[in-house]
């Protein structure tokens, strides 16, 4: 059996020779050969499958990781550009800010110094705050604090570097306002809320209305006059009582101004922190 297969193969080998020189040296094998393509066509594109297959999933995985490496420089750049986009707001917001205050600083005839708040007192019982001004700077205690909308408060206490400020609002602050409208004057005290002040002692009969502007009347020599401090949100004559109630809304942002004036008047008086304490009447 194994001679045989031998011959079989020695004779198609023999074979294969004599078409290939009948091939070469003349044309008339040409319409069997492009006949024979016919047949075998289905079996060379079946050979070539599995390599299309592979250099499929080759190009398929090498797209994927180039995907997810572009996927990762460009997720990267985002988180970049959100966070410079936020820094941009963050310096608009400021940059509208410093404007809204030299805006109000040509409006104060008063000589001024610009600060900004470093810390907000933890304490939920007062509105205090600390600046990075101080006494090398020349603040005081009783020295009056504004912001780009009005007057904020007071200096209590003073450091080399840094100064306490009461706020208008702290629940142990008063100040003596006038009516813009008529000249009608009230004592305004903090009530411990950051957007509300109460007029104590109005009679039912005053002349005050609610969008009435109070402003500093300058009596006790604390605060300047003329300074706006707040906006009237409240008129409530009780029947049976002597006074009226009547609250306000501070003009000055208290609860996010971060740039402040100082203001220096040739009337300023320096005095202790007791006296300030429900001061500035």
């Amino acid at each position: 059996m194994p001679s045989f297969q031998g011959q079989r193969v020695a004779v198609i080998a023999v074979f294969s020779l004599v078409l290939m020189w009948l091939d070469d040296e003349y044309s008339w094998l040409d319409p069997v050969r492009y006949s024979v393509g016919y047949l075998v066509a289905p079996a060379q594109k079946t050979a070539a499958v599995p390599l299309a297959i592979a250099e499929w999933m080759g190009e398929s995985a090498t797209l994927r990781r180039e995907l997810l490496k572009e996927n990762k420089i460009l997720s990267a750049r985002n988180l970049i550009l959100e966070r410079k986009a936020q820094r941009m707001a963050s310096l608009e917001a400021e940059n509208m800010s410093l404007r809204e205050l030299l805006s109000a600083s040509d409006q104060v005839d008063d000589r001024v110094l610009v600060t900004s708040v470093t810390a907000v007192d933890p304490d939920p019982y007062t509105q205090q705050i600390i600046i990075d001004k101080g006494g090398s700077e020349g603040v005081f205690v009783g020295q009056a604090v504004l912001d780009a909308h009005g007057l904020l408060g007071q200096v209590i206490d003073v450091l080399p570097f840094s100064a306490r400020v009461l706020m208008i609002a702290d629940s142990n602050h008063a100040l003596p306002v006038q009516v813009n409208r008529n000249g009608v004057r009230a004592i305004a005290t903090g009530t411990g809320a950051l957007n509300e002040l109460e007029l104590i002692y109005v009679p039912n009969t005053a002349d005050i209305k609610v969008g009435d502007i109070l402003v500093s009347s300058g009596l006790g020599g604390r605060y300047p006059k003329g300074y706006p401090v707040a906006t009237v949100t409240v008129v409530e004559n009780e029947p049976g009582k002597s006074f009226a109630n009547v609250k306000a809304e501070p003009t000055a942002k208290l609860d996010r101004s971060r740039h402040l004036l100082l203001v220096y008047t040739d009337k300023a008086e320096r005095v202790s922190p007791n006296e300030l304490w429900r001061g500035g009447q």
